[in-house]
């Protein structure tokens, strides 16, 4: 069973940054293609970026693209989102997610993709 923390989240203005952290307990992580979603305010969960085992490919929600990036360190077995640019529109509970694969470059962005979710980690734009 794969444990995973999401840390980062917060209250920033319209314009800001934010990086969020998501630490596995899995130490086979180097193994798991792994993405965040999002869930605003009174709407269904979406997605926001994913990658692949290796690290070599990503994929976005366009509504994020050249925005956000997301990336990996395998060593300290973490994913991380990189947030610029905030907007209002961001303001969600994020959430990662994790599966395990055997594909080395494939990037899952759909919800049923994942087998292990963690908590959430609230982000808040102010305009």
């Amino acid at each position: 069973q794969v444990q995973l923390v999401e840390s980062g989240g917060g209250l920033v203005q319209a314009g800001g940054s934010l990086r969020l952290s998501c630490a596995a307990s899995e130490r086979t992580f180097s193994t798991y293609a792994l993405g965040w979603f999002r869930r605003p305010p009174g709407k269904e969960r979406e997605f926001v970026a994913a990658i692949s085992w290796s690290g070599v490919t990503t994929n976005y929600a366009d509504s994020v693209k050249g925005r956000f990036t997301i990336s990996r360190d395998n060593a300290k077995k973490t994913v991380y989102l990189q947030m610029n640019s905030l907007k209002p529109e961001d303001t969600a509970v994020y959430y990662c997610a994790a599966r395990q694969v055997t594909s080395r470059t494939v990037a899952y962005p759909r919800e049923y993709d994942y087998d292990y979710w963690g908590q959430g980690t609230q982000v808040t734009v102010s305009s």
